[in-house]
């Protein structure tokens, strides 16, 4: 406060003696010296008289004025000290006036009181002012009081600006720095580059199947220069040391295959639902069994789906109410249609496996399972509903095969219709089931088959599969493992993507990976659950050669449809008549046909991870010297070279 300024100042105080409750405009004003302590120098307090009636019992408050230099004179006031006991009232009549107590010849009451007079009330006929002598000068005390208070006011509010907005205004300063410094680290406009980017393979004419990508917007990104790219440059020796490592001990030896009794020990309960021959009239592998319920009974009622996933309800409530119409009923007893998928669509994952589902499923004779991806045979069976999650209760066979009663429906109809044209028709329709971890993810077996000496699995998915259904149909969408490596981190991390995140941990991931087989075999660390589980990305779906051939151990060649998502991003319509004729499918009119191949592309990449841009050209190169040698194998087994994707 400078010279010759004086400032009221507003307060809580717990007082008893400030326990009355003041109007607003003039609550408890006190006089006192502007240092805390002084006494004396002829200055006097105001006190509120707890007498006047006008004032209320409650939380006290307290005004105080400070009086330095007024009027150019060190402040001396004409009244008293406390103790002699001055005191000024206040009138509810005049509000904001303080009136002395020599005011009124008669006392004072408060407004509409018996002994309060406004004829006599100078103050309140509004004639004399209330004036307070200082340095032998009157000045007008409410003038002072109404200036110094709106002073105050306002630099109260600065001073709670300060104390109550200072470190918020700090704190968003600190961010908007780390940020910029964020995005200056980054490099992203720093013109140093050891090479020109390289981009392999061609674009596809649909660049929505590639995940979103657009071919101009990849170029572009490819040729953005990058710091951190020349750092990574520099650790791509000892990088490569690592890789050779792995390529020195890969072995693609031939596993050896459960026999029947074995699988049947581990699976009791499936061996006696699913029976050893199917109805010969339906394409798909199906057979009656009796349903001992009543009309009430829900058959839904403990599927696990349901149970565990609120999305399959409205499904299911669907399926149940239909249910009792789509039994037959022999002599008495109740039967329902069960059946097993046609086909399979086994991988990969990030590999084009929905795009095929969602036009595939367009075709009229097609019917999917109630879910797009069940995960039964690799997950749902161990009772793995998500692998951080540990083990739950397992899913009975039963629960996997209710998927598929909406199209056992249908195939039901047809085989009950009376006439052969529409027995024909239906007869015609063929299931599917489209989980893409079927033909890599086999994690659970450490938790249920631990009886291997070499650290291979004793038993994989496909076992199983071909104990049942020896004569099923797989399909394959595979697609360059470097490019598939890296959109499966962006649609799996959550948090802090970019390009210099993934290139740290295809790092880790390799170093892992070099430390497995130095001790194990090719086979036993791509199954390697702790390892699958400890890699930050998912390196070993990549190794397409290894999972296929332990398929082709029980399965023929012939069984499977293996595509390219690089051939169907540039030619759906061959795509999909490939699989036609894989499945032995009627032909499409014009109109579906058009609908089917036209249709956008499913489960593209995010626009927010499209902005990331591409990994960096050292990653994709570490990344291809890894693969190389695994796209090779796969290549050599299908006879075809499109499949090593190559540099061009």
């Amino acid at each position: 406060m400078g010279r010759g300024e004086g400032s009221v100042r507003m307060f809580h105080s717990p007082s008893a003696r400030h326990s009355q409750t003041f109007p607003p405009c003039a609550r408890g004003v006190r006089l006192t010296s502007p240092r805390r302590g002084a006494r004396g120098a002829g200055l006097g307090r105001l006190r509120w008289s707890p007498s006047c009636t006008g004032f209320q019992a409650a939380s006290g408050f307290s005004a105080q004025l400070h009086v330095s230099r007024l009027l150019g004179g060190l402040a001396h006031g004409s009244l008293s000290q406390q103790s002699k006991g001055t005191t000024m009232r206040h009138c509810i009549n005049c509000c904001i006036h303080l009136i002395p107590d020599n005011a009124h010849k008669q006392k004072v009451g408060c407004r509409g009181g018996l002994q309060h007079s406004q004829q006599v009330c100078p103050t309140c006929r509004g004639e004399n002012k209330i004036l307070f002598r200082v340095d032998s000068k009157q000045m007008n005390l409410l003038a002072v009081l109404e200036v110094r208070t709106e002073g105050n006011e306002n630099w109260g509010g600065f001073l709670r600006f300060k104390k109550g907005k200072r470190c918020s205004l700090i704190f968003g300063l600190i961010i908007m720095t780390l940020v910029m410094a964020s995005y200056i680290l980054s490099g992203a406009h720093q013109e140093l580059l050891i090479s020109s980017p390289f981009h392999y393979g061609s674009f596809p004419n649909n660049p929505s199947l590639m995940d979103g990508e657009n071919p101009s917007d990849m170029k572009e990104h490819h040729y953005q220069p990058s710091v951190n790219n020349i750092s990574y440059m520099k650790d791509y020796p000892s990088i490569k040391l690592i890789i050779n490592s792995i390529t020195a001990r890969i072995e693609f030896t031939t596993r050896k295959l459960p026999v029947l009794q074995d699988l049947k020990r581990q699976e009791l309960h499936m061996f006696s639902v699913i029976p050893n021959k199917f109805l010969p009239n339906s394409k798909s592998p199906c057979w009656y069994e009796e349903f001992s319920g009543r009309n009430t009974t829900d058959p839904y009622l403990t599927n696990s789906y349901v149970l565990y996933s609120k999305r399959f309800r409205s499904t299911f409530d669907t399926l149940r109410k239909a249910f009792w119409g789509h039994l037959s009923h022999v002599h008495g007893k109740h039967f329902r249609l069960r059946c097993l998928p046609h086909f399979y669509i086994i991988g990969q994952p990030k590999c084009g496996t929905t795009d095929l589902y969602d036009r595939l499923r367009l075709h009229p004779e097609v019917k999917f399972s109630a879910i797009k991806e069940p995960h039964w045979w690799t997950r749902k069976r161990f009772g793995i509903v998500r692998l951080r999650d540990g083990l739950r209760d397992r899913y009975p066979v039963e629960d996997y095969l209710d998927l598929f009663d909406l199209a056992a429906h249908q195939i039901h109809q047809g085989l009950q219709a009376s006439s052969a044209k529409e027995q024909g028709k239906m007869n015609q329709i063929i299931i599917g089931e489209a989980s893409a971890s079927t033909m890599w993810d086999n994690n659970a077996w450490t938790f249920f088959y631990d009886n291997s000496t070499d650290g291979e699995p004793p038993f994989l998915t496909q076992d199983f599969i071909h104990a049942f259904q020896p004569d099923a149909k797989l399909i394959v969408m595979l697609r360059d493992p470097v490019e598939r490596l890296y959109s499966d981190y962006l649609y799996f991390a959550s948090s802090n993507k970019s390009a210099d995140d993934f290139h740290e941990k295809v790092t880790e991931a390799l170093q892992l990976f070099e430390n497995c087989m130095l001790d194990y075999s090719l086979r036993a660390c791509v199954y390697n659950n702790t390892l699958n589980n400890a890699m930050p990305v998912r390196l070993q779906v990549g190794l397409y050669a290894v999972y296929l051939l332990d398929w082709l151990t029980v399965f023929n060649k012939e069984q499977f449809l293996i595509l390219r998502l690089e051939d169907h991003a540039s030619n759906v319509k061959y795509t999909m008549h490939r699989v036609f004729h894989f499945l032995n499918l009627g032909p499409l009119s014009e109109k579906q046909e058009a609908l089917m191949t036209k249709s956008p592309a499913s489960n593209v990449r995010r626009p927010e991870d499209r902005n990331l841009g591409p990994m960096w050209p050292v990653t994709q190169k570490i990344l291809r010297d890894f693969y190389g040698p695994f796209n090779a194998r796969l290549a050599q087994v299908l006879a075809d070279e499109a499949f090593a994707w190559k540099a061009p």
